[in-house]
Protein backbone atom coordinates (compact mmCIF):
# COMPACT_ATOMS: atom_id res chain seq x y z
CA UNK A 1 0.00 0.00 0.00
CA UNK A 2 1.34 3.41 -0.96
CA UNK A 3 -0.50 5.46 1.66
CA UNK A 4 -1.42 5.55 5.35
CA UNK A 5 -4.58 7.03 6.87
CA UNK A 6 -5.67 7.49 10.47
CA UNK A 7 -8.39 9.42 12.26
CA UNK A 8 -7.67 11.31 15.45
CA UNK A 9 -10.05 12.53 18.13
CA UNK A 10 -9.71 15.32 20.66
CA UNK A 11 -6.60 14.08 22.43
CA UNK A 12 -4.41 16.88 23.84
CA UNK A 13 -1.41 15.61 21.83
CA UNK A 14 -1.11 13.14 18.97
CA UNK A 15 2.20 12.28 17.29
CA UNK A 16 1.71 10.88 13.79
CA UNK A 17 5.21 9.54 13.04
CA UNK A 18 4.54 5.90 13.87
CA UNK A 19 0.85 5.67 12.98
CA UNK A 20 1.37 7.15 9.50
CA UNK A 21 4.78 5.51 9.01
CA UNK A 22 6.38 8.88 8.25
CA UNK A 23 9.94 8.74 6.90
CA UNK A 24 10.89 12.39 6.43
CA UNK A 25 8.99 14.37 9.04
CA UNK A 26 7.32 14.26 12.43
CA UNK A 27 3.85 15.77 12.68
CA UNK A 28 1.91 16.31 15.89
CA UNK A 29 -1.47 17.82 16.70
CA UNK A 30 -1.48 19.68 20.01
CA UNK A 31 -4.18 21.30 22.12
CA UNK A 32 -3.64 23.40 25.23
CA UNK A 33 -6.62 24.53 27.32
CA UNK A 34 -6.95 28.16 28.40
CA UNK A 35 -4.14 29.17 30.74
CA UNK A 36 -2.01 26.07 30.03
CA UNK A 37 1.46 25.83 28.51
CA UNK A 38 3.94 23.31 27.22
CA UNK A 39 5.76 22.52 30.49
CA UNK A 40 9.30 22.94 29.14
CA UNK A 41 11.53 25.12 26.99
CA UNK A 42 13.25 23.24 24.19
CA UNK A 43 15.35 23.49 21.04
CA UNK A 44 16.49 20.92 18.48
CA UNK A 45 19.82 19.67 17.13
CA UNK A 46 18.82 19.42 13.46
CA UNK A 47 15.08 19.90 12.98
CA UNK A 48 13.22 23.08 12.21
CA UNK A 49 9.58 23.23 13.28
CA UNK A 50 6.64 24.66 11.38
CA UNK A 51 3.56 25.48 13.45
CA UNK A 52 0.03 26.04 12.09
CA UNK A 53 -2.48 27.47 14.57
CA UNK A 54 -5.85 25.98 13.71
CA UNK A 55 -7.98 27.14 16.66
CA UNK A 56 -7.82 29.63 19.51
CA UNK A 57 -5.03 31.93 20.55
CA UNK A 58 -1.93 32.13 22.69
CA UNK A 59 1.72 32.97 22.32
CA UNK A 60 5.16 31.48 21.97
CA UNK A 61 8.32 32.67 23.65
CA UNK A 62 11.20 32.21 21.20
CA UNK A 63 14.70 33.12 22.40
CA UNK A 64 13.08 35.44 24.96
CA UNK A 65 10.79 37.19 22.45
CA UNK A 66 7.01 36.84 22.83
CA UNK A 67 5.16 36.12 19.57
CA UNK A 68 1.34 36.37 19.61
CA UNK A 69 -0.49 33.52 17.90
CA UNK A 70 -4.07 33.06 16.69
CA UNK A 71 -6.00 30.82 14.31
CA UNK A 72 -4.62 31.07 10.79
CA UNK A 73 -1.05 31.91 11.84
CA UNK A 74 1.93 29.91 10.57
CA UNK A 75 5.31 30.04 12.28
CA UNK A 76 8.70 28.55 11.38
CA UNK A 77 11.33 28.17 14.10
CA UNK A 78 15.01 27.36 13.47
CA UNK A 79 16.43 24.33 15.29
CA UNK A 80 18.66 26.20 17.75
CA UNK A 81 15.95 28.65 18.89
CA UNK A 82 14.68 28.01 22.40
CA UNK A 83 10.87 27.89 22.41
CA UNK A 84 7.85 27.38 24.65
CA UNK A 85 4.12 27.63 23.83
CA UNK A 86 1.26 29.05 25.91
CA UNK A 87 -2.52 29.20 25.51
CA UNK A 88 -4.19 32.52 26.22
CA UNK A 89 -5.62 32.97 29.72
CA UNK A 90 -9.16 33.11 28.29
CA UNK A 91 -8.90 30.73 25.32
CA UNK A 92 -7.26 27.44 24.42
CA UNK A 93 -5.02 26.92 21.41
CA UNK A 94 -4.83 24.03 18.96
CA UNK A 95 -1.91 23.74 16.56
CA UNK A 96 -0.13 21.37 14.24
CA UNK A 97 3.64 21.03 14.52
CA UNK A 98 5.63 19.74 11.54
CA UNK A 99 9.24 18.85 12.33
CA UNK A 100 11.72 18.36 9.46
CA UNK A 101 15.48 18.40 9.05
CA UNK A 102 16.62 21.94 8.31
CA UNK A 103 17.87 22.49 4.72
CA UNK A 104 16.70 19.03 3.56
CA UNK A 105 14.09 20.16 1.02
CA UNK A 106 15.36 19.31 -2.46
CA UNK A 107 12.15 19.82 -4.43
CA UNK A 108 8.58 20.86 -3.82
CA UNK A 109 5.19 21.08 -5.50
CA UNK A 110 5.75 21.02 -9.29
CA UNK A 111 9.55 20.62 -9.08
CA UNK A 112 9.03 17.27 -7.33
CA UNK A 113 5.91 16.11 -9.19
CA UNK A 114 5.98 13.36 -11.81
CA UNK A 115 3.27 13.71 -14.44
Amino acid sequence: MNYSKITIGNEPRVELHDSLKLTGAEVSVNALPAGASVPFVHSHKNNEEIYAVIEGKGHAVIDGETVSLSAGDWLRIAPKAKRQFFAAADDGIKYICIQVKENSLEGYTMTDAVV
